[in-house]
């Protein structure tokens, strides 16, 4: 058996201010200034808040 070295798109990363900030802003852009509840972005946005206030 032959192992796979896994690509760095696979592999998990933590998710960062800069980039919830970013997936927000492309978003709001793309809905008329809008973020959905319970969207990706607002969990993503959470989930930062959240790692902050540790």
């Amino acid at each position: 058996m032959s192992q796979q070295k896994k690509s760095p798109q696979s592999q998990q990363k933590s998710m960062t201010a800069e980039a919830a900030a970013r997936i927000h802003s492309a978003e709001a852009h793309a809905n008329g200034g809008q973020v959905s509840k319970g969207s990706f972005t607002a969990r993503a946005q959470k989930t930062v808040a959240a790692k902050a206030n540790k």
